[in-house]
């Protein structure tokens, strides 16, 4: 996994549970890396998964919601960061189409090595986009809140269903409908 999901995972722990949760996490929870995340390293998405479980225990958050948030704290990180994947993009389910065919090729340029999530999305119709989510990972909560804040940052309003297609979440089927 790329250090800026380390990173930015940190800072949304930081900000919703302050830094003492930070230094505590860091300092108790067994990493290979020893906690040391920089944005452009590659670290083991065991280390993030060590976190997870790690944050939900002491905040006795369950660990589908703590995701769920970090997808949305994710999304704005990359709103933000990087505002080019934006422009001229008229809403949400254009935005969300780029994902596979656009953002993620211009991020395998940069980090060749990344091992990002595949998304096959499909129009059913004018109001309703099916996303498919893969990931070895079995994140798809984390995907879940990325999928909610591009509606949000869109203005769009959506009920997104979702189904598990792959015991052990590495398939998630994503239905997004406008409202």
């Amino acid at each position: 996994m790329k250090g800026i999901v380390f990173t930015e995972f940190m800072e949304m722990v930081e900000q919703k549970f302050g830094y003492e949760m930070v230094d505590e996490l860091l300092t108790r929870t067994d990493l290979p890396s020893g906690g040391a995340y920089t944005s452009i390293g590659t670290y083991s998405h065991h280390e993030m998964v060590s976190l997870v479980i790690g944050l939900s225990h002491k905040t006795k958050t369950p660990i589908p919601t703590l995701l769920y948030s970090f997808g949305q704290h994710l999304f704005q990180t990359f709103s933000k960061s990087y505002g080019q994947f934006f422009e001229g993009v008229p809403d949400a389910f254009t935005f969300l189409e780029s994902i596979e065919r656009y953002i993620h090729v211009e991020v395998k340029k940069l980090y060749p090595d990344a091992e990002l999530p595949r998304f096959q999305t499909k129009r059913l119709d004018e109001k309703t986009l099916e996303m498919i989510y893969h990931s070895e990972r079995s994140m798809g909560d984390l995907a879940h809140g990325l999928i909610a804040s591009s509606l949000e940052n869109f203005k769009e309003k959506a009920e997104i269903q979702r189904e598990s297609l792959e015991d052990g979440g590495k398939t998630e089927r994503f239905v997004i409908t406008r409202i």
